[in-house]
């Protein structure tokens, strides 16, 4: 199952943020903990700030891929 698909799974058993955690489990990663601080802040924009960064590190658009992204959940 890709992640996609995953995701829209949980989406009617869990609301958003028990969606995330469930995915992450336990991490380590100081980036993922740093992320789950702002979402648990509500800094969205903080949180829109990492991911522009992190896209823009791997040559990638953020607006295009978030785009595509948001084209799974419609209908």
């Amino acid at each position: 199952m890709n992640p996609t698909q995953t995701i829209k799974s949980l989406m009617g058993k869990m609301n958003p943020e028990q969606v995330v955690m469930q995915m992450i489990g336990n991490n380590a990663n100081p980036m993922i903990t740093n992320l789950i601080q702002m979402a648990q802040k509500g800094d969205s924009k903080g949180i829109e700030k990492f991911a522009r960064n992190y896209f823009r590190e791997r040559n990638m658009d953020f607006d295009t891929e978030f785009s595509q992204f948001m084209s799974n959940f419609k209908k």
